[in-house]
């Protein structure tokens, strides 16, 4: 992911959990916020320790970010998001993990529904 797309602060990450509007799945949570300053949209990637041992966090990370690679220029401008794993993505598929982010983006009504 550009960096131009990362959101990598510690404020923007607290700010974005405290404000924003989270949805909900099993293997990840998505919290979004609105930002009247942003050009783009920015998207953070985390995993807590409840998601097992470094070498775990780290995966759920990088298929969270693939996952979400062909989704950044289909965003709206000013929007700032949270990709949060959950234990479970630690096991799943990349096939696995973009249809539950895919799910959450439609639910959120990021991105248009494909079932028009």
């Amino acid at each position: 992911m550009q960096r131009k797309f990362r959101l990598t602060r510690s404020e923007d990450f607290k700010r974005v959990r405290q404000n924003g509007k989270s949805y909900a799945h099993p293997l990840v949570v998505l919290v979004v916020q609105t930002c009247d300053m942003c050009a783009h949209a920015r998207v953070g990637v985390t995993a807590g320790k409840t998601t097992g041992t470094a070498v775990h966090r780290n995966r759920a990370k990088r298929l969270l970010r693939e996952a979400m690679r062909p989704h950044l220029n289909l965003l709206a401008s000013g929007l700032n998001l949270i990709l949060i794993a959950r234990p479970p993505l630690v096991t799943a598929t990349l096939q696995e993990t973009r249809a539950a982010l895919e799910n959450l983006l439609h639910r959120a009504k990021l991105v248009p529904s494909d079932e028009s």
